[in-house]
């Protein structure tokens, strides 16, 4: 990926973000068909995982979809695909809330969310032989992350490798850059248009959890995030939440081999924050193409597809293992 180049006829990053997200194709033939298992966690509430069986024998693939995604995504959808043809199991877990079924607790999802994120993976480590490849996915990827980080030395018992693309990593840059023009007048809006249904639903639960005039009147997020995201999920404030969410600042804390992949004009993630080699420990790898928007990368002939990141960074995943 680091010699990605886009098709010419798919110019800019906006256009790379928006056109693979709605347009270009994400398998070839069949359609991915998953097994839905739900999961009871530890504060009896429920994740949903959705699950595609490869040979006997075969290593599990995990990835982690962003912020109000699903294994509906593309970008889920091309690493299925992907994975069934080199014959990988996958996994696709559902962060609390973005399965189509509202969850139980007062808690919704967050970018720093690492304990989620182990606890899914020991339960999915269990069936497996050998360690899993992880990946995630914005802010699923942040989250996995975050995980590596604080798991250190242990991490790697659960997982060969993780793979962290498009992820917001120092989420006070791209919670900025998503608050202004562009991004703020299209992507905030899509996102806010099902994040504020899900929250008042989560009012609805809970009356009283939150002030719903304030989530109301949010008009970006960072203002969501004050007045649900972080206060639900033991954080002070938006600042709070984004420094302590961030995975950027302990990136040398990683034991295992982790590759940090960022397109450079990527609108969700401003180039002047991704990290230097410096600033990263030896186990991790930054791929960082001038091209690619959010989590596009696409390829070939209109309308184009987007399998060829995926395949990319399952290559490099099944190498590290």
């Amino acid at each position: 990926m680091q010699g990605y180049r886009a098709p010419a006829w798919l110019p800019g990053g906006h256009a790379q973000t928006i056109w693979a997200a709605q347009f270009s194709r994400r398998y070839t033939g069949e359609a991915p068909r998953f097994v839905r298992e739900r999961w009871t966690t530890p504060d009896n509430d429920f994740i949903d995982v959705d699950l595609q069986a490869g040979p006997p024998g075969a290593r599990w693939l995990v990835v982690f979809h962003g912020l109000e995604g699903s294994s509906t995504s593309q970008y889920i959808q091309a690493f299925a695909h992907i994975a069934r043809a080199t014959g990988v199991h996958f996994a696709a877990p559902h962060f609390r809330g973005c399965s189509g079924q509202i969850n139980l607790a007062p808690r919704a999802y967050h970018s720093g969310d690492f304990a989620e994120v182990g606890w899914i993976l020991a339960r999915l480590r269990e069936r497996s032989a050998t360690p899993l490849l992880a990946a995630g996915v914005s802010l699923g990827g942040n989250a996995l992350l975050r995980w590596a980080e604080e798991a250190g030395d242990s991490a790697a018992r659960t997982a060969s490798a993780v793979a962290a693309i498009c992820s917001p990593i120092d989420l006070a840059a791209g919670g900025h850059a998503m608050s202004r023009g562009f991004n703020r007048q299209v992507y905030t809006r899509m996102f806010l248009r099902t994040m504020r249904p899900r929250a008042l639903a989560k009012l609805a639960q809970y009356p009283g959890l939150f002030d719903r005039e304030r989530l109301l009147a949010a008009r970006d997020l960072y203002d969501f995030d004050n007045v649900f995201t972080a206060p639900l999920h033991g954080f002070r404030d938006t600042e709070d939440y984004w420094a302590r969410g961030s995975a950027k600042p302990h990136l040398r804390a990683i034991r295992l081999p982790a590759l940090v992949l960022n397109a450079r004009n990527d609108p969700f993630v401003p180039a002047w924050c991704l990290p230097a080699r410096h600033e990263v420990g030896n186990r991790v790898t930054l791929w960082q193409p001038q091209h690619g928007g959010h989590v596009g990368f696409p390829a070939g002939a209109p309308p184009g597809h987007v399998l060829t990141m995926p395949q990319a960074v399952l290559g490099w995943l099944d190498a590290q293992a």
